[in-house]
């Protein structure tokens, strides 16, 4: 059996990546937003505190990282391997995708709720609390679709 240690490497760091970037995603999404109609204004404002402090530091520099660590497995697939080459600009799109909706949707949401205090709720602060919820759950499932392609991927290598 013929191995090709740089592409199996590229694709272990990237599957790493790519799963605690798709886990930063889902274990919000099983654990809080799920059960987001349930809770108080007050638990909503306490834990979007929390978790915004929390997951920035850890996005900020991982969702880049994630991202770039599929390019060099593109790289390394383009001539020999063409089915992982399309799995992983699949996931590639994906996971930007992901990116564009946090950046564009998810964060000026959350930095509103950031703003808002308990006794001075806006008047349509549900309707913005289901926007975010709603918007991220397009953010998990393209997380798990490309995470999944890219292990189909490196497991025809």
């Amino acid at each position: 059996m013929c191995y090709n240690f740089p592409m199996h490497i590229a694709e272990l760091i990237s599957l790493i990546l790519l799963s605690l970037l798709g886990g930063m995603y889902w274990g919000p999404w099983l654990a809080l937003t799920r059960s987001l109609k349930k809770v108080s204004p007050e638990f909503l404002l306490q834990v979007t505190h929390l978790l915004s402090k929390n997951m920035a530091v850890v996005m900020t520099p991982l969702t880049p990282l994630a991202l770039a660590s599929i390019v060099p497995v593109l790289v390394l697939s383009y001539s020999e391997h063409r089915t992982t080459f399309f799995l992983s600009l699949i996931a590639l799109i994906l996971f930007a995708f992901t990116l564009l909706v946090t950046m564009l949707i998810e964060v000026p949401i959350v930095r509103q709720i950031e703003s808002w205090s308990s006794d001075k709720l806006p008047v349509d602060w549900e309707q913005k609390r289901n926007r975010w919820q709603a918007f991220h759950y397009l953010r998990v499932v393209p997380a798990i679709i490309g995470l999944g392609l890219m292990i189909y991927g490196a497991l025809l290598t």
